[in-house]
């Protein structure tokens, strides 16, 4: 059987991942100050890797990212554990975050949170989760 010619379908889901991996970016960064961070940037970012299933096939995805989401999903929920546990090593309650300030060459005067890490496991864990959960469904044809 002929395979289509969907040149122009895999030619727009090329840049328009890109813009989705960038707004997935955008919205996990400003997260911490505003509307978003780690739960939808990690969804922003599955829909975008969801998008490349749909277009391509789940096998030739599959070979260029080679991850097993389930594990990308258990190091979120423990970096994100772990981030709550380490506030309790310094004697304040569970999931109790800290900031400080830095000077940066470029940046200049740079907020670092611990929230940033905990919105790190927890965008895994939305990841690691949301494709798997596809994957399986994909694979039950």
């Amino acid at each position: 059987m002929k395979e289509p010619n969907d040149v122009i379908l895999r030619s727009v889901t090329k840049v328009a991942v890109v813009i989705i991996f960038t707004f997935a970016i955008n919205l996990f960064i400003s997260g911490h100050h505003y509307p978003g961070g780690g739960f939808i940037g990690g969804l922003t970012f599955s829909s975008a890797v969801i998008l490349l299933f749909l277009t391509f096939d789940i096998k030739t995805v599959r070979k260029n990212i080679p991850l097993d989401f389930k594990v990308v999903a258990a190091i979120g929920v423990l970096i994100a554990v772990f981030t709550g546990v380490g506030a309790m090593v310094f004697d304040v309650p569970f999931l109790t975050q800290t900031f400080d300030y830095i000077e940066l060459p470029i940046f200049g005067k740079t907020e670092l949170a611990t929230a940033v890490l905990f919105d790190v496991g927890v965008a895994l864990a939305v990841i690691g989760t949301s494709l798997t959960i596809i994957m399986s469904i994909g694979d039950d044809r």
